[in-house]
C-alpha cells in the first residue's frame, strides 16, 4: 500500500481522511478524532497532503509537517469543483485530495504562529473599533430623539458627553437619562483604552526585521506594515508582486469571451481589510505628495487626472502591494526601494 496523496477534511470533533496511491486510486479510508490526528501521520511515510482552508487548518498544516509531510491548504471554492456524487465528508476529502495534485492549483500558504498571533490582534482590533463607532452611534441616536444633535465626528463624542451628563448642569434631561449617558461614556471610555492597547501592541510586533522594511515604503506606517507582513509572509507562496495584489482584489476583474478582452472594475476579492488599510495608505501618499515634483507624484497625478483620484488610490495600493512582495521575497534596503519606485512611474515592474 504505498500512499502518495491524502485528503483530510477537517472537522471540530472528527476529522476524515482518504489515502490515495501515484494513480490516483483510494488505498485507505479512515475517520479521525482530533486526538487520533497527528498519531496517524505519524506512522505514515512522508507524503502530499491536502487540506481546506478553514478554521484551524493553520495549526494542523504546521504539526503535521513536523513529521515530513508536505501540507498544502487549497481554497474551499476551489475544492468544490472536484466534489462527485452527494455531500459526505469522505468525498469532500477526496476531492481534496484530487484537487491537490493539480499543476494550476492555487494553494493557501501556512502562516506561521507570529502571523497568527498578528492577523489575532488586527481582528481584535477592528472588532474593538467597529464596537467604539457603533456605540458612539447609538448615543447619537438617542441624543437626537432629544432635540440633541453632536458634530461629526467620535472626538465630538467624548468632549460632549461629559457636559451632557453633568448634574451640575440644567440641559433638559432627566437624572436618569444622565446616569445612562454617564454608563455609557465609561464603555466608550473602555473601548478606547483597549483599541489603544491594542494598537501598542500591534506597534511592539512590528519591530519585526521584515516589518521594519515595508515601513520604508511610502504609505506604509505599523499596523499596514504588520497586516502585509501576515499575509505575504516570506513571499514564497506568491510568483510575483501581481499575485500579491490579486490576492487582494486589487486588479481589475475580466469576463471575456471570443477573443474579446473585457477589464471591469476591481475584483474585491481575498483579504477586504488589508486592502482598505493599502488604499487608505496611499490616499495619504496621495496628500501629501500632492505640492510635490518627485516622480512619484507626478505619476500619481497623471492617473488622477486621466482615472480620477479613487482609481489614482487604488492603482497606487496595487504599486504598494507589489513593492511590499519585493521586499519580503528579495530583500532589500532603501536604494532597491527607490530603484522599484523608480520603475513604478515608468509603468515597469518586472520583478519576478
Amino acid at each position: 500500500m504505498n500512499i502518495t496523496t491524502i485528503g483530510l477534511d477537517l472537522a471540530k470533533s472528527v476529522s476524515h481522511v482518504v489515502c490515495c496511491n501515484q494513480a490516483g486510486k483510494i488505498v485507505r479510508k479512515k475517520m479521525l478524532r482530533r486526538t487520533q490526528i497527528l498519531h496517524f501521520f505519524s506512522e505514515l511515510a512522508p507524503c502530499l497532503v491536502g487540506v481546506e482552508s478553514c478554521a484551524s487548518a493553520h495549526y494542523w498544516a504546521r504539526e503535521i509537517a513536523k513529521y515530513g509531510h508536505q501540507v498544502k491548504q487549497i481554497a474551499p471554492q476551489h475544492v468544490k469543483a472536484y466534489v462527485r456524487g452527494n455531500k459526505t465528508d469522505f468525498n469532500d476529502a477526496l476531492a481534496i485530495a484530487e484537487a491537490v495534485v493539480r499543476p494550476e492549483m492555487r494553494f493557501v500558504q501556512t502562516k506561521t504562529q507570529t502571523q497568527q498571533d498578528i492577523q489575532a490582534l488586527h481582528v481584535m482590533r477592528k472588532k474593538c473599533e467597529r464596537d467604539r463607532t457603533a456605540n458612539s452611534n447609538e448615543i447619537r441616536g438617542l441624543l437626537n430623539e432629544y432635540g440633541i444633535i453632536l458634530p461629526v465626528g467620535i472626538s465630538h463624542v467624548y468632549k460632549s458627553l461629559p457636559e451632557l451628563f453633568d448634574r451640575q448642569v440644567e440641559n433638559g434631561l432627566s437624572e436618569l437619562f444622565k446616569e445612562l449617558l454617564e454608563r455609557h461614556y465609561q464603555k466608550l471610555v473602555e473601548l478606547d483604552e483597549h483599541l489603544n492597547w491594542y494598537t501598542k501592541k500591534i506597534k511592539q510586533l512590528s519591530q519585526h526585521e521584515a516589518c521594519r522594511r515595508l515601513q520604508s515604503i511610502p504609505g506604509v506606517g505599523p499596523i499596514i506594515a504588520s497586516a502585509l507582513y501576515q499575509h505575504i509572509g516570506n513571499g514564497s507562496e506568491f510568483k510575483n508582486g501581481r499575485a500579491v495584489s490579486a490576492s487582494l482584489g486589487l486588479v481589475p476583474k475580466q469576463h471575456s469571451s471570443g477573443g474579446k478582452h473585457n477589464l471591469q472594475g476591481i475584483s474585491k476579492r481575498g483579504d477586504s481589510y488589508l486592502r482598505t488599510l493599502l488604499i487608505h495608505g496611499a490616499r495619504a501618499v496621495m496628500r501629501v505628495s500632492k505640492h510635490k515634483e518627485t516622480p512619484l507624484s507626478q505619476w500619481i497625478k497623471r492617473i488622477e487626472q486621466t482615472r480620477g483620484r479613487n482609481k489614482a488610490a487604488v492603482a497606487l495600493a496595487n504599486k504598494l502591494a507589489r513593492i511590499a512582495w519585493a521586499l519580503l521575497a528579495q530583500g532589500g534596503d532603501s536604494s532597491f526601494l527607490l530603484a522599484l519606485l523608480f520603475a513604478l512611474v515608468k509603468g515597469v515592474f518586472v520583478v519576478s
